[in-house]
């Protein structure tokens, strides 16, 4: 039985929040136990195991709550797309601590504060995937992004760690001001930072094209941009992958974008659909431009790290697809596309991992050539993953329905987005030039007479590379019900169907999904 909360009572507020409390009430607790002994590889690796454990813990709480609360309006959204966010994140995080667990003990890095701050990113992940008000997206992105510029520059005795570090810090810092006086403009314009509420009074005060509003839009689209890695705010992403350790660089890519994307895409259609023409063509530009260029350079990368960042770019271009249909369908693809590219991102890295030798800078493509000959399991891990990235229909199949889904999307749309779909289509093809050239390496060159073979994975890091691909492989086959669950993790849109100006791409919401704008501004307080 469903149980519905009201979110504006603090006790049932809290009851909503419980899994995001354990999580981080439980990295409080393994921070204090962290610090309290000297670091070495068996206490990180047992705060590992621990952190892993509360991951597993507050899943198992997001799965419980996710079948028995709902909500009504309120600063915090208690439905299926958030549960499904979580679930997205939480993955992320045991592949993350799970691999950092072998590369910290390979890069002589032992602070068992590390699996920690991923513990914590990951609960301001979750706050962000449930945020329904502007102020608690703003608290969310500050909660997870002070944990990953730590992340970043883990690797203390690493030059380019610091640097990129460094870079994510300070670019970050400015792309937060960006994104705060936007809120500040919002809210100047309409008098509220609630999404819900947002959305209606733009509709009933016909503020669609208020200057106010519109460059509070701008600002927060340059700020979401930066979190998510669009062109050209994109600039940090390279040397910060690059630096970075490889588990905390599969985390970056793929757990902060899923996250940063999520609140995208919950803000926009349920803040922001009636001002569709005034944003609609600057975020179309910048997906455009951010799969073409993400590409284009990632064509000219040979170092794996900064490749696969390069990919990342591209795919949150492709990401931005699924955002300018301002449908729920595309709501839907995005959820589908998130947990493939999550699967395949990690597994990646894992390889990645897998093949970076002691003291190594860079694991080049050259380092992958023959590797068939030499691990065949790994190459062939490797060859999927790829594929899977590329959206090849054969072994990397969920690539391809993710990508089909966000297609269909954008062109099934109320206003159709043909041109974006061409541009995805176009940019996908590009892109076979670095996906395929990778498996080409591994499998069509001879290994050089005297190149070691690399070293065997540590058992974490080859289970990470078993369960990504094998997930991967399944879901090319029977993608459907991922797909359904995906269908029904839609964010709502909780403005009056009755209005007049309510736009046809939100004008199918169900009855029981749309409470009235007058209710929402009745159980407000008065300011």
């Amino acid at each position: 039985m469903i149980t519905t909360l009201d979110v504006t009572v603090p006790a049932q507020l809290t009851l909503a929040l419980v899994p995001d409390l354990v999580l981080m009430g439980g990295a409080m607790i393994l921070l204090v136990w962290s610090a309290l002994r000297p670091e070495s590889d068996a206490h990180q690796r047992s705060v590992g195991v621990a952190s892993i454990i509360l991951a597993g813990i507050t899943m198992v709480l997001v799965l419980a709550w996710a079948n028995r609360y709902d909500a009504g309006p309120g600063p915090i959204a208690v439905d299926n797309f958030r549960w499904l966010v979580d679930i997205i994140v939480l993955l992320g995080t045991v592949f993350a601590i799970a691999l950092s667990m072998d590369d910290n003990m390979r890069n002589g890095i032992r602070a068992a504060e590390s699996h920690v701050l991923i513990l914590l990113a990951s609960s301001g992940m979750m706050l962000l995937a449930g945020a329904r008000d502007l102020i608690i997206v703003f608290l969310g992105i500050e909660l997870m992004s002070v944990a990953v510029y730590a992340l970043a520059g883990l690797n203390r005795r690493s030059e380019r760690s610091a640097e990129g570090a460094l870079k994510y810090f300070l670019l970050g810092a400015f792309s937060t001001a960006f994104l705060l006086y936007g809120i500040a403009l919002v809210y100047g314009a309409t008098g509220t930072t609630n999404l819900q509420l947002i959305g209606g009074r733009v509709a009933m005060f016909a503020l669609a094209g208020s200057p106010l509003l519109v460059a509070g839009v701008a600002l927060m689209l340059i700020g979401f941009g930066f979190k998510v890695a669009l062109v050209p705010f994109h600039m940090w992403a390279p040397d910060v992958y690059d630096g970075a350790p490889s588990a905390v660089t599969a985390y970056m890519a793929a757990s902060v974008k899923a996250a940063a994307f999520a609140a995208f895409i919950r803000v926009w259609l349920e803040a922001f659909p009636y001002s569709y023409s005034a944003w609609h063509g600057a975020l179309a530009g910048l997906a455009i431009i951010t799969m073409i260029v993400g590409n284009a350079i990632g064509l000219q990368q040979r170092n794996i790290k900064r490749l696969l960042a390069y990919s990342s770019i591209a795919h949150a271009g492709y990401l931005m697809v699924a955002i300018a249909a301002a449908s729920f369908q595309g709501s839907s693809a995005m959820l589908f596309y998130l947990l493939v590219y999550t699967l395949a991102t990690f597994g990646a890295f894992a390889v990645v991992v897998a093949l970076t030798r002691d003291g190594q800078e860079a694991v080049m493509i050259e380092d992958l050539t023959g590797l068939w000959s030499v691990r065949p399991w790994l190459a062939f891990a490797m060859a999927v993953l790829m594929l899977a990235l590329l959206g090849f229909p054969i072994f990397g199949g969920a690539g391809f329905f993710a990508k089909w889904y966000v297609l269909e999307a954008a062109l099934q749309a109320p206003v159709p987005q043909t041109t974006l779909a061409i541009v995805l289509v176009l940019t996908t093809v590009v892109s076979a030039g670095y996906y395929l050239y990778v498996v080409m390496v591994m499998f069509m060159r001879a290994r050089p007479d005297g190149m070691p073979a690399p070293e065997r994975a540590g058992g974490l890091t080859r289970m990470v590379l078993a369960i990504t691909v094998v997930l991967i492989l399944v879901l090319g086959v029977v993608p459907n019900g991922v797909a359904n669950l995906a269908r029904a993790g839609r964010p709502r849109i909780d403005v009056d169907p009755t209005l007049t100006t309510l736009p046809r791409r939100i004008s199918t919401a169900p009855p029981d999904t749309a409470p009235r704008v007058a209710d929402a501004r009745a159980a407000e307080p008065n300011r």
